[in-house]
């Protein structure tokens, strides 16, 4: 049905718009997308603003129901100014949403009044939104601002992707696949969604939702507050002092130059609009290198009698945690602040205290490189461990040829404390009786592990020996079926391919296994 229709004339809009993002005035992130926004521009029509909705801005036209004439007006006029009469009806229509929301950047600030806000916040830096919507808000949001203000609104796009369904598709109501993101965060957090939302984000692609990834990042908010209580318990009722850097240990230097590197590379990472990366560089700090090492080194010195070594392990805990905490909080605003306002700081709210920053008094190359040639040790004494089915509680003296003989002598208590040795003896390996041992190379060291004093060799190959013969069952009968010409015609790819992996499983393991028997001589 042809029916009158409000237009906006695009083609004196559309140039300043086009020659603000081709001269640099706007950029976008990542930059291909700048290609969709010209050619939106370059391609678009007059547009019709006028809709046929209940809600909405009211279409500032009023008709004259004597002579017909129109009259568009800021305020509604009082009478006809052709005719007089005072008879007039406003147009019933709104106008399009997209022609409102492009008003959102100097609107909100009191436009077209020249107010202080307009004044200080006008324009901004950078607009966070979606690929697909460039040409409906993006691009008018540009025009709108250059034509009613002389200025463009912002300097940045960063363009981000949309939040999909686990099987990759768009989430819709006819599909069903969406979620209630308020129930989603009664049970997981809203910290746990943010975080979520942020791992694997790269600007400008899509990225895919599923509840085990918001109960991963559940996960990772309580390794934040275990650390937190654990940190906490130790700092007690003592009264908090700054750690004294001439008593850093090894363990203390090598945590402050990992600290050092995160806050460079996090803070390299944001400015780039990376965050995704930032996110899992922090979530690799916290888990791996906070909470799995430093915190399980610190407690030999937390459970000594030394009261000096006690305190700056408790000062440097507190000072990497809540630091780290700091450069947490744009991901995970909530949990940051709760832990931070617990632990002794500075300031009213975490939200506006100072950016950590680099600095090269914190950088301790070669303690680092030392704590890395000792982790990479107790790493592969570990491994083996695991390898020969030795639990824990079993522990042996390891053996250690060395020309770092002060390093792994000083590292004797990493050793008890993380790899289940009851002591380190350091000798060359002439000295070292070989037989009935395990031997691990590292780069800094030759380990031997007296497996005789930890596993019974014949009980532990008739286990293994078992084990190899159920697995070898198992994988004779899905080759039996791989090898069935009716089964392969008659059941589904999915089923086909299912058994194919898991062929390939089975027989990675019954190598494994195999090895594991040689191991044992």
């Amino acid at each position: 049905m042809v029916s009158k229709q409000w237009f906006v004339k695009m083609e004196p809009l559309a140039g300043p718009a086009i020659e603000a993002v081709e001269q640099g005035t706007i950029k976008f992130i990542p930059e291909r997308f700048t290609k969709n926004y010209i050619n939106w521009m370059k391609g678009t029509r007059d547009w019709c603003i006028s809709r046929q909705l209940w809600w909405g801005h009211r279409i500032p036209a009023w008709y004259c129901e004597g002579c017909g004439e129109t009259v568009v007006a800021k305020n509604a006029p009082s009478c006809c100014p052709k005719c007089g009469k005072t008879n007039l009806e406003q147009d019933p229509d709104t106008l399009d949403t997209w022609f409102s929301s492009a008003l959102w950047p100097f609107s909100t600030l009191g436009w077209p009044e020249e107010t202080e806000d307009l004044k200080h916040y006008y324009p901004t830096n950078t607009l966070v939104t979606g690929y697909d919507i460039i040409g409906f808000w993006v691009s008018r949001m540009i025009f709108s601002g250059l034509a009613y203000t002389g200025k463009a609104p912002f300097d940045t796009v960063l363009i981000h992707g949309l939040v999909r369904d686990a099987l990759g598709r768009k989430m819709s109501k006819s599909l069903g696949n969406g979620i209630d993101p308020l129930e989603i965060i009664d049970k997981y957090g809203a910290d746990a969604l943010r975080f979520t939302l942020a791992t694997g984000n790269s600007p400008g692609n899509d990225m895919r939702f599923s509840d085990e990834k918001v109960e991963a990042s559940r996960n990772f908010a309580n390794k934040l507050w275990n650390a937190a209580r654990f940190i906490l318990m130790n700092l007690g009722d003592s009264e908090f002092t700054p750690y004294i850097p001439e008593h850093l240990e090894l363990e203390d230097k090598w945590i402050l130059t990992n600290y050092n590197t995160l806050i460079k590379e996090v803070t390299e990472n944001l400015d780039k609009y990376e965050l995704g990366i930032a996110v899992q560089k922090l979530y690799d700090f916290i888990w791996d290198v906070l909470c799995d090492w430093y915190i399980e080194i610190c407690k030999i010195r937390l459970s000594s009698d030394d009261e000096a070594k006690k305190q700056n392990a408790r000062a440097v805990l507190s000072f990497v945690f809540g630091n780290t905490l700091k450069l947490l909080h744009p991901f995970m605003p909530f949990i940051t602040e709760e832990i931070w306002q617990s632990l002794p700081h500075e300031g009213e709210s975490i939200m506006i205290s100072e950016w950590p920053k680099f600095t090269d008094s914190l950088n301790f190359p070669k303690e680092n490189a030392d704590m890395e040639l000792i982790m990479a040790a107790v790493k592969a004494v570990r491994n083996r461990r695991a390898e020969m089915n030795v639990p824990p509680s079993k522990k042996a003296q390891l053996e250690i040829d060395t020309e770092l003989k002060d390093l792994f002598g000083e590292g004797e208590k990493y050793f008890v404390r993380l790899a289940s040795a009851s002591g380190v003896k350091i000798a060359d390996e002439s000295e070292i009786n070989t037989e009935k041992t395990v031997c691990v190379i590292t780069d800094g060291a030759k380990i031997y592990i007296p497996m005789a004093e930890l596993i019974d060799f014949e009980a532990e190959k008739k286990r293994l020996s078992k084990e190899l013969e159920e697995v070898e069952k198992k994988l004779s009968q899905i080759r039996s079926k791989l090898g069935n010409e009716g089964f392969l015609a008659k059941a589904p790819e999915k089923v086909i391919n299912e058994q194919k992996e898991n062929e390939v499983k089975l027989t990675e393991k019954a190598q494994l296994i195999k090895e594991s028997i040689e191991k044992l001589g």
